[in-house]
């Protein structure tokens, strides 16, 4: 039997990331071939036309040795990173995992494969994996300072709005059980950079566990989030999320 009978659909969000996941995606590639049961899919969120054209190709050429590399898809326009994540995991194929990784390399490919190496057996209680900037015994995080702060205040924000005990809802690396998914989807309203902080109330409220796993991180130059502005449009999104969890629980 091979190690990982199930199958994930890895969705790789990008915009304006042609210069950035050229290092990155042959890394990925090789260490999904490597572990076996994963589909590799870049989704292109409605870039400019130059630079659409310019990730496919570079995702064209790595298909022929990489076959668990799925065509780019390219999105009419700018949906925001949940509704690129989302449009990707509409193709899924009969995929039993969903995940997504950003395009920069900070969760790198080998620390991707480790992750997805945990996701429970058939026969185990389904959970969701949520990857952790936490600095613990065996993990390295290399992080600029003002990040981490703005990054405890938001995962401070988060829990006290929502009553989730996390450490950090932000890291880009996730993975979550199809059917789970599949329940909530319907809930799921935020399409910009909080929205694995809604995915990860509507779990919650549907019953579903989710696991923090500590990462290894590092930081890339050339990020498209504005502290300031992305920060306020980010808090504004959580306190939507709050005012609109009791209509999950009456099944609205």
């Amino acid at each position: 039997m091979p190690p990982y009978p199930d199958l994930v659909h890895l969705v790789v969000p990008c915009y304006r990331e042609s210069a950035r996941i050229g290092g990155f995606l042959p890394d990925l590639c090789r260490e999904m071939m490597a572990l076996g049961g994963v589909r590799v899919q870049v989704v292109e969120d409605g870039s400019e036309p130059r630079e659409a054209a310019a990730m496919q190709a570079l995702v064209d050429p790595l298909r022929v040795s990489y076959p668990c590399l799925l065509p780019v898809k390219l999105l009419p326009k700018n949906l925001g990173k949940g509704g690129a994540v989302y449009a990707g995991w509409a193709d899924h194929g009969g995929a039993d995992w969903l995940a997504f990784v950003d395009a920069d390399g900070s969760c790198s490919a080998t620390e991707t494969a480790r992750l997805l190496a945990l996701r429970p057996r058939a026969e185990a209680p389904p959970k969701a994996l949520f990857a952790s900037r936490v600095k613990m015994l065996g993990r390295r995080v290399e992080r600029l300072l003002k990040r981490h702060l703005l990054g405890r205040v938001y995962a401070t924000l988060v829990s006290e709005l929502l009553d989730v005990p996390v450490y950090d809802s932000q890291c880009g690396l996730k993975l979550v059980p199809r059917a789970a998914y599949e329940r909530i989807a319907t809930q799921l309203k935020v399409m910009g950079f909080a929205f694995d902080v809604e995915l990860m109330a509507a779990l919650l409220e549907a019953g579903y566990a989710i696991q923090e796993v500590p990462i290894d991180w590092q930081e890339m130059p050339g990020g498209k989030v504005s502290l300031l502005r992305d920060s306020w449009r980010m808090a504004r999104d959580v306190w939507d999320i709050r005012c609109r969890r009791p209509t999950w629980r009456q099944g609205a």
